[in-house]
Formats: structure tokens, sequence, C-alpha cells
């Protein structure tokens, strides 16, 4: 059965300000994108040059006047706290331009140096090893005082990364529906998807990706069943983010008592004030809410434990 592509609740599309022009942003609008996502990650140029950003503040602005112009029903801005060179007072700076711009919503990562990035191979090179960004603490601190900007403004704390100005239009439908188990069809090289249970991953080069395709067959490169179990594992973790979760929705749908199952993980938390439980829910406080990827290994399997 054909999907008609009027009939998408939200198509959403990601983009760094300085890959924009205004022909390319109308085209955008006109195929139907109703999220728009911009990658800012910061206002300062020499904060945004020494982290191998494509992008200088004036595009930002550029970029971002045009799309309002478009009513894009819903225009997110990215943020990164702790990017190299940070200091507190361009955090808030940064944090100051953000909350001018108004946008329907905001997501603020804290940044990380995965070991394959540009930064993380010269640190190897030059045998360093300390880290150029700031510490997990200081990240934690920004960004909460980025959230907190924010509220005062009437803005909504919706997850772990993101504030929202309008709950009405601020939901983002992708994420939401994914963080409860729907499916995701991922297209384009080494894409990730999620189908019946199945996680997988198409073919990581071009030319392999594009022979699938001119094949009729499936770009798939590597996939994995999950069992009854992981699946459960997967949805909780994934609405923590969220800041809470519903007992009575997983008793409801996988017949488990998550308080019972993760009795020890959740009692931790709870002594560490990082969760409060409330009835049927239990809710992260706002400093386990900015630790959240950080608490969520406890809740894996043994053999999906990090190494120690």
């Amino acid at each position: 059965e054909n999907l008609s592509w009027e009939e998408a609740q939200e198509v959403a599309f990601e983009c760094e300000p300085g890959t924009l022009t205004e022909k390319k942003l109308r085209v955008i609008r006109n195929i139907g994108v109703t999220r728009l996502s911009l990658g800012i990650e910061h206002f300062d140029d020499e904060i945004l040059q020494a982290n191998g950003r494509a992008h200088l503040s004036k595009e930002i602005f550029r970029a971002y006047d045009f799309a309002c112009s478009l009513d894009f029903p819903q225009i997110n801005i990215d943020l990164i706290a702790g990017m190299v060179g940070e200091t507190p007072d361009g955090w808030s700076a940064c944090v100051e331009k953000a909350l001018s711009m108004e946008p329907d919503s905001i997501t603020i990562y804290q940044m990380e140096l995965p070991h394959n990035t540009p930064i993380s191979r010269d640190m190897r090179i030059r045998g360093k090893r300390v880290s150029p960004v700031a510490d997990w603490k200081t990240k934690r601190e920004w960004v909460c005082y980025a959230f907190h900007e924010f509220e005062k403004i009437g803005y909504t704390v919706t997850s772990g990364y993101t504030a929202v100005k309008d709950l009405s239009r601020g939901h983002f439908a992708y994420r939401d529906q994914l963080w409860k188990g729907a499916d995701m069809i991922g297209l384009g090289v080494a894409s990730f998807g999620h189908m019946g249970g199945i996680h997988y991953q198409n073919e990581p080069h071009f030319s392999s990706y594009l022979s699938s395709l001119q094949e009729s067959t499936l770009p798939a490169y590597r996939a994995l069943k999950l069992t009854a179990e992981e699946t459960l594992i997967r949805e909780m973790i994934l609405q923590l983010k969220l800041g809470a979760v519903s007992r009575d929705y997983f008793q409801k749908k996988f017949g488990v008592d998550i308080q019972s199952r993760f009795h020890e993980p959740f009692s931790n938390l709870q002594n560490e004030g990082l969760l409060e439980g409330n009835g049927g829910t239990m809710t992260l406080t706002r400093e386990g809410l900015l630790r959240v990827d950080s608490l969520l290994p406890e809740f894996f399997l043994p053999q999906h434990q990090p190494l120690s």
C-alpha cells in the first residue's frame, strides 16, 4: 500500500545554517517539511571555527529569519553546551541570543568527544590526556541555566535536552512515537531503522547502497532482532529521557511491573535524589534529567553493561 506524503503527521528536516540558501529553504518548505531543525550550536564565530562547524553567526540569522518568513509550522534550534573554547560568560551570551530568537523549541546537547572525532585524533597525536571541553558537572550546570532562562519566559522542559515554547505546537512526533516503540524506516547510506522489533542499519557505502536499490532489494547491511526483554528495556530507557515513566503503561503493554523488575536501579536513583515516585509514575528530578544519559546503563542487561 502506498503512503500519501500529504497524510504525514510530521516531516522533519535537520540542517546546518551554512548549507542553506533562500532557494533551498523555499524548496524544503514547498515539499512539505513541517519541522525545521537548525544546528546552530553556538553564536560565537571563534568557537564555531574551533569546533569545525561549517557556518558562522551571520549565516545563522540569515537562515533563521528567512525560515520564519516561510511559515514553517515548527522551527527548532540546537545548541551545544561545553564546546571547545566555551566560557561561562560566552555561554550566557549564547543563551541570551537564543532567547531573543524565541524558537518553537530549543534542543541543548552536552558536548561529547567520541574517539573518531578530529578533536580526539588531535589529542592522541599531541599526547594530550585532558579533554579541551568542559567537564560533565560544568556542562550540566550550563544546560540547567539555559533551561531556567527559557522557563522564565514560558517554555516547558519536555526531555533531558529540549524546551518547548507552546506545548500545543511543540510536539516532536518522530521522537515521541519512536520512543514509544513505533517503527521507523531508515532511508539513506548507513542510516538506522527499527521495524517489527528488528534493529537494522543500511549499507555504509554509497555504491553498495545504490546497487541494492537498483536490484529492488533492501539495502540492509546488518540487523539485530530484539528479545521481548530487550524491547521492554529499550522503550523504558528511551522514555526515561522524557523525564518520567508510567508503571501502568508498561504493565498494559508488556505485562511487567517495571518498579519490581528494576527495583535496584530505581531504588539507587531515589536514594541519590535523582528520582521521585508519584503513585504510578516515576519522575526524574531536574538533576536526574540533566544526567539521564549516564544513568541509563544501570537498566541494561549484564551483557550490555559498559566495561569497567
